[in-house]
């Protein structure tokens, strides 16, 4: 009796150890899973005070940015601080390569920033002085300022304006003036599968509004050229009739549909409706120009090529800048310029989509400005449009004494 008690003693010893050690075991377990979830707690803590403070720098990146740039924006001294914007910006072309790692860095906010302002300082300046503007901009541009940034290039030489010289150009068989041809290097165009049918349909009108007189077997724009100068050389030619016949071409381009929705929304052109209103214009409205300027290189990019908006002399927006104009570089003719693209184009504008359109040619850099919503001059009172044919036109002996002599 007395050995099975000392057993069951043992057992409920070693029961009582067990529970013990499993009890021990099982606390450890706890708080050793306790441990781990504190320490996971500090970890996710830190990384979400690390995101916290990392969003609190990009955000103050991005404001110090807007700051910058809305002082400038907001300078009294334009021309002076223009050039403190082209300083800053060499100065971060200098550190380019030692980037941080803030996402605003990456992206170059600070950068875009400071190009935007000094865009909007010299819109500003040529609203408030525009011969100040061409000066600043000559000054700067384009060893200071890419060409290609400044918000109008139509008055702005390619080199400064003190070292510009001016050489009178002679035809040396009839004593007429000459207009010295561009210098610069041919762009190559690159068509774009749109391009290709636009420039088909076009020409296709000009044989048909032309009469079948604007025919030829070359392609693409060799031979719309071609076409053009058939027309302009026929015998008794005006240039009433060159721009007529363009000016067709143009309404059949955009086909009946598009004119008068554009009337409607763009011009502010009341439609036949049997009301007093019909025909009574309320715009342009203010959108008209800015909008046109931003849908029209898509459509007229296989007639002049790559071009992008800009604004227009008077420092509004509306207006468009062709990078090099092809049909004046294939042609390297100013007649063909003046009765088959830039009258037309801007008689097209005005009498048949409601908006005033002017076109100006640059013939030293072969860029064109167009601006819409802006009055056009007649040829003869634009001081900046010159008189006498390219000195290198093709077509120049062929038109001695037509109405050509007094482009």
């Amino acid at each position: 009796q007395i050995d099975a008690m000392r057993i069951n003693g043992l057992l409920i010893l070693q029961c009582f150890l067990f529970q013990t050690a499993s009890s021990f075991v099982a606390h450890k377990q706890h708080f050793r899973r306790r441990e781990s979830i504190i320490v996971a707690a500090q970890q996710g803590s830190s990384v979400q005070q690390e995101i916290f403070d990392t969003i609190k720098l990009e955000a103050s990146s991005l404001q110090n940015s807007l700051n910058t740039a809305l002082k400038y924006i907001q300078s009294s001294t334009i021309a002076k601080d223009v050039a403190v914007v082209c300083d800053d910006l060499d100065k971060l072309c200098d550190t380019e390569n030692v980037q941080g790692g803030l996402l605003m860095e990456k992206l170059g906010v600070h950068e875009k920033a400071l190009r935007f302002a000094r865009r909007n300082m010299l819109a500003k300046l040529m609203r408030e002085d525009y011969e100040a503007y061409i000066a600043t901009a000559e000054f700067l541009s384009p060893g200071r300022i890419p060409r290609s940034e400044l918000p109008n290039v139509q008055d702005v030489g390619i080199t400064n304006g003190e070292d510009r010289q001016v050489t009178r150009l002679l035809d040396k068989d009839t004593g007429l003036d000459l207009v010295a041809d561009c210098e610069l290097e041919d762009m190559k165009f690159n068509d774009s599968l749109l391009d290709k049918l636009l420039l088909k349909i076009f020409r296709e009108l000009v044989v048909k509004e032309s009469n079948g007189i604007a025919v030829s077997d070359k392609a693409g724009i060799d031979g719309l050229l071609e076409q053009g100068r058939k027309y302009m050389l026929k015998p008794n030619q005006t240039a009433e009739a060159q721009h007529q016949m363009v000016y067709n071409v143009l309404k059949g381009l955009m086909t009946p549909v598009l004119p008068p929705f554009y009337r409607i929304f763009m011009s502010g052109i009341v439609p036949k409706l049997g009301t007093d209103f019909d025909g009574k214009q309320f715009g342009p409205w203010f959108y008209a120009p800015w909008l046109t300027s931003f849908v029209t290189p898509t459509f007229f990019g296989f007639l002049v090529g790559p071009s992008r908006p800009n604004y227009r002399k008077d420092g509004q927006l509306g207006g468009l800048v062709v990078e090099k104009c092809k049909f004046l570089q294939e042609s390297g003719c100013k007649g063909l310029c003046l009765n088959q693209c830039k009258l037309p184009a801007q008689q097209f504008f005005a009498e048949e989509l409601g908006l005033p359109l002017t076109v100006s040619p640059n013939f030293v850099t072969q860029e064109c400005q167009w601006s819409f919503g802006e009055v056009p001059l007649t040829p003869e009172d634009d001081p900046s449009f010159p008189r006498g044919c390219l000195a290198g036109c093709e077509s120049r002996k062929a038109m001695v004494g037509s109405y050509a002599d007094n482009i």
